[in-house]
């Protein structure tokens, strides 16, 4: 009996602390683990209501969205078509939740445009975007980069013939999620509610994914032209939602920060005087994560920084800002843009000021303009158009430009499938991104868990018990002499009977502290495949031996220091595989060695500096550490 009562005892205790609050109505999930589930998804998805989704042709609007997402096929037309669609796309595995990120900005505009009899249509702006979108799409997006954007004059006096114009795009987005959202005890999908905040000053990308947590939000979205700061978005989305006490709950997610010119992780406010405490408690509040990568680049960390990582150089965009393709600039880009600098960054200020303004998790998504929510396979990429370069512009030879990539997902470990659930995972930021694939990658850390945790039957569970998940921060140490242990573990992508997943070739274990006032990081290997490593075939792209189905680990920091501030996340690598440029080329029959195959536009085929091979990767939420004083 007293045996019984102490393993009953140790299972509760295994149990995360507190089960998530529900705050809608909705029948209970017949699937639930108090242990938690990942949930893969997509919170970046552009649709025929965004100005430059429209502007390229896409016709699907967010019903259609939600419906690819969960596997119904969709027609994808290129910009000038008739109507007949050119292909139809289809996912290979359905998504466990998705979020329609419609630009907030010209959601007026764009409906304006396309509406026969509403003030505005027969404007010159609307004429150019119904006769040449290319063109419209090209003026729109020039006039939104500009330092101080203005609305066009048709939108009337302070804006208000565009802003209620916006009113009825923003409820169908509303309604579009509600009717996608599954309600029942199967709970196969959840669908949120939210918009994107596109600040772009002077080209500098500083835009914020707004994602709400049930059907409460704001009567308007925010947009850039009104409110052009990070601070004002904040304060509209505090006064308009968190303190509106009528349900509604928000966060923001910050992405590209690779294009954003160093503003995206600014240490100073809009009075351009250095952040306080206050601040930084108030952008971690608000920015719980932050996309790590998604169609327009990796944004993990920079090639050249302070670790000498070689897996920094995956999926680089090599321009400043948004307008070096278009352009060809060679502006350097400037430092603190990569999350790892953000936050390494973040270390340094919680020492000066007591606040950590970047304790941010790591998602990926999509940034998809084709209303394809988790279209990530390299195989069958056509292309996300979110650039100014795509199959339906400059490059018709090949899907997208070759500096451009199929994006990633993100993935929220959840008691459940529902909002409550998934959105408290995104708050307490046990969450991770992938470059695609679907890996499964679990982290915790603490300070006494045993050598052998790895083959426990109720690893999890220890886990839990023993310490804190990713997206944590360590409890007070055992012992004055203790450094912390981490529980590091992958699994590869299942895959599916036809094309299976790739074997992973490592783990590693990126650390940041600081150390007299400086950030310093290291990077660690603390699993890796038996074996040769794995090799592709570029010809047929397939992938000869190397990598194992899953690596574990218990890894304790060989340099911890007590008194260091520190932060902890892991990088789970798989082997070495095509990419989608690789897998165009070789459909399109290119041959390197005949020039006669090389056609206009397959040059990137040949090209040396772009990339034809890749290592998809995860990345989890950091485990944070701060001294006890």
């Amino acid at each position: 009996m007293i045996r019984a009562l102490v393993l009953i005892a140790a299972l509760l205790l295994a149990v995360p602390a507190a089960a998530f609050e529900r705050t809608e109505r909705r029948e209970p999930c017949s699937d639930s683990d108090p242990l938690r589930q990942p949930f893969f998804g997509d919170t970046h998805v552009h649709t025929s209501l965004s100005f430059d989704a429209a502007g390229q042709g896409t016709r699907a609007g967010p019903r259609e969205a939600y419906a690819f997402a969960r596997g119904t096929p969709l027609p994808l037309q290129p910009y000038d078509s008739d109507g007949t669609p050119s292909e139809h796309i289809r996912l290979r595995r359905p998504l466990d939740f998705a979020m329609i990120s419609d630009h907030s900005d010209l959601l007026g505009e764009t409906r304006i445009c396309k509406t026969p009899g509403m003030e505005g249509y027969d404007s010159w702006v609307c004429t150019v975007f119904r006769r040449w979108p290319l063109l419209g799409y090209a003026l729109i997006n020039s006039r939104y980069g500009m330092e101080h954007p203005t609305r066009m004059s048709f939108c009337g006096e302070d804006a208000r013939i565009c802003l209620d114009a916006a009113q009825g795009p923003w409820q169908s987005i509303q309604d579009a999620a509600e009717e996608a959202y599954d309600r029942t005890s199967t709970c196969s999908f959840t669908s949120f509610v939210g918009y994107e905040w596109t600040g772009m000053p002077g080209m500098a990308n500083i835009h914020r994914n707004v994602v709400f947590r049930n059907e409460h939000v704001q009567e308007r979205p925010t947009t850039f032209t009104e409110n052009p700061t990070a601070e004002q978005l904040w304060s509209k989305l505090e006064t308009e939602c968190l303190d509106a006490d009528d349900g509604c709950d928000v966060i923001a997610i910050p992405h590209n920060s690779n294009v954003s010119k160093g503003m995206m992780f600014r240490i100073e406010n809009d009075a351009g005087e250095p952040i306080d405490g206050r601040d930084a408690e108030r952008r971690a509040k608000l920015e719980t994560l932050v996309e790590v990568t998604q169609h327009k680049g990796d944004s993990e960390c920079r090639p050249d920084g302070l670790s000498r990582d070689e897996l920094c150089g995956y999926e680089k965009y090599p321009y400043a800002d948004m307008a070096g393709e278009a352009y060809g600039s060679t502006e350097p880009i400037p430092a603190r843009v990569h999350a790892r600098e953000a936050l390494a960054e973040g270390l340094v200020q919680h020492v000066a000021i007591g606040a950590n303004p970047f304790k941010f998790g790591l998602i990926g998504s999509t940034d998809t303009h084709f209303a394809a929510p988790g279209l990530v396979d390299e195989e069958d990429f056509p292309g996300h158009a979110a650039g100014q370069v795509s199959r339906r512009m400059k490059i018709p030879a090949l899907p997208d430009s070759p500096h451009f990539n199929p994006g990633g997902l993100a993935v929220l470990w959840a008691e459940e499938n529902s909002r409550d659930a998934l959105f408290e995972a995104m708050r307490r930021r046990e969450a991770y991104g992938t470059s695609g694939p679907r890996i499964v990658t679990r982290f915790f850390g603490g300070w006494g868990y045993p050598g052998d945790l790895c083959s426990a039957s109720d690893m999890v569970a220890r886990g839990y018990a023993g310490g804190v998940p990713m997206g944590g921060d360590l409890p007070a140490a055992t012992s004055t002499e203790a450094a912390p242990r981490f529980l590091v573990a992958g699994w590869q992508d299942a895959g599916t009977p036809k094309r299976p997943g790739t074997p992973l070739e490592r783990l590693q274990v990126v650390k940041a502290w600081v150390e007299d006032g400086v950030a310093h990081e290291r990077v660690y290997d603390v699993a890796r495949a038996d074996g040769p490593a794995g090799t592709v075939d570029r010809a047929t792209c397939a992938i000869d031996g190397g990598g194992a189905p899953s690596l574990c680990t218990v890894w304790e920091d060989p340099a911890f220091e007590p008194d260091q501030h520190a932060m902890y996340y892991v990088r789970v690598v798989e082997s070495p595989s095509c990419r989608w440029l690789q897998f165009a080329c070789n459909e399109r029959g290119v041959d390197c060695d005949d020039a006669s195959t090389v056609t206009e536009g397959l040059e990137p085929c040949c090209d040396d500096e772009a990339a034809k091979v890749l290592q998809e990767r995860a990345w989890t939420s950091p485990i944070w550490y701060t001294p006890p004083s």
